[in-house]
């Protein structure tokens, strides 16, 4: 397997889809610029508490509790009471193409080098995606927008070696697998169960496995819609050229072009039968399109959130500053993935409507 390099430079869709399917491994940048980046967040973050200075999540409680110190015999336990305290996901485990695709996400993220966490934290990431230790991540029990709090503690107590993993279909000890691919559990340090967990990796994974099948889906669509006029003796004609530079779309026309190649015809514009084909044939590229045209727009959005540095607060090594705000909000992805669900539940309908045809000329 071809690897895809974890170092911070911009990911695509298809690099994380490659990951979860394992057409592609996983490797840490070994550039000594990038390893400098993330040394020196991690170092930043050390001095900065030797110094007696003020973290969100780190000095403070969460949330409401921003206001509470946390004494600094304390500090290094709150990572692993935060990933203890949000362990209660529910529902049917993500599944492992679905699991590599959250892994790969988290760690592009942390790779952005402004989240101040180790190196030893991404090794250990990108030691489970190389010998496909999957944690087992229930997929309900999220905050959604506000961060995959819930889904991704399952990723940080693996790390530690707690909780189960998948590996080769077989459940076992986290601890356990990781003893046998060569690897000790971690001791997080303390912004680092924060910087795992208060994200965006599992929506953001999730969404560009979505957006793939979305893009297979619309050429799919197309081909179906030939062979149904093919079966159906219609009209090859509605998808003339000069009929949608009237109306440009560019995602629509994309889908008449494809559509006049599979139904390339020397007979005359018109049809001695019909002149006009049911909706489901005719308006074809006009439905497809909606999702064609929308694919753009969407693949911006999942993939600047894919390449973005998502937690809170952010580490700033370079002017050594504590940023807080609020980039676990995940409102990108689920306006995109809300957007993609429409879309699909058109052409869905489409399909329906022209089998619908087949089965039943009237």
């Amino acid at each position: 397997m071809q690897p895809i390099t974890f170092d911070g430079q911009p990911l695509a869709i298809e690099d994380i889809v490659a990951l979860a399917s394992r057409q592609a491994g996983a490797e840490l940048g070994r550039a000594p610029e990038f390893q400098a980046r993330i040394q020196a967040g991690a170092d930043f973050v050390t001095r900065l508490l030797a110094e007696d200075g003020v973290i969100y999540g780190v000095t403070t409680g969460y949330g409401d509790s921003c206001t509470v110190a946390v004494p600094p015999a304390l500090v290094a336990e709150l990572p692993h009471h935060l990933y203890t305290y949000h362990g209660i996901g529910a529902g049917t485990l993500l599944t492992p193409e679905q699991t590599r695709a959250v892994l790969g996400a988290r760690l592009a993220s942390l790779c952005q080098g402004l989240s101040g966490v180790s190196l030893d934290l991404l090794r250990q990431i990108e030691t489970l995606l190389k010998h496909d230790i999957l944690p087992l991540i229930p997929s309900e029990g999220s905050v959604g927008a506000s961060g995959d709090l819930t889904p991704l503690s399952y990723l940080a107590a693996v790390l530690c070696g707690e909780r189960e993993v998948s590996v080769n279909g077989e459940t076992l000890p986290a601890a356990r697998a990781l003893r046998a691919a060569g690897a000790a559990p971690l001791r997080l340090r303390p912004k680092e169960g924060l910087a795992i967990m208060n994200g965006t990796a599992v929506m953001t994974g999730l969404a560009c496995l979505a957006f793939a099948r979305a893009d297979y889906l619309a050429k799919l669509a197309t081909r179906i819609t030939a062979m149904n006029v093919v079966a159906s003796a219609g009209n090859a004609h509605h998808f003339d050229v000069t009929l949608f530079a009237a109306k440009p779309h560019a995602g629509q026309q994309r889908v008449a072009e494809r559509l006049r190649a599979d139904l390339a015809s020397d007979t005359p514009s018109r049809n001695d039968h019909r002149l006009q084909d049911r909706y489901s044939l005719r308006c074809a590229p006009h439905v497809i399109g909606v999702l064609e045209d929308a694919l753009p727009w969407l693949r911006s959005l999942i993939e600047n959130e894919l390449n973005s540095a998502n937690d809170n607060p952010l580490i700033d090594p370079v002017e050594e500053r504590v940023l807080h705000g609020g980039h676990f909000y995940g409102g990108h992805i689920a306006m995109a993935m809300d957007t993609l669900k429409t879309a699909v539940a058109n052409i869905a309908d489409l399909l329906d409507r022209q089998l619908a045809l087949l089965v039943d000329a009237r």
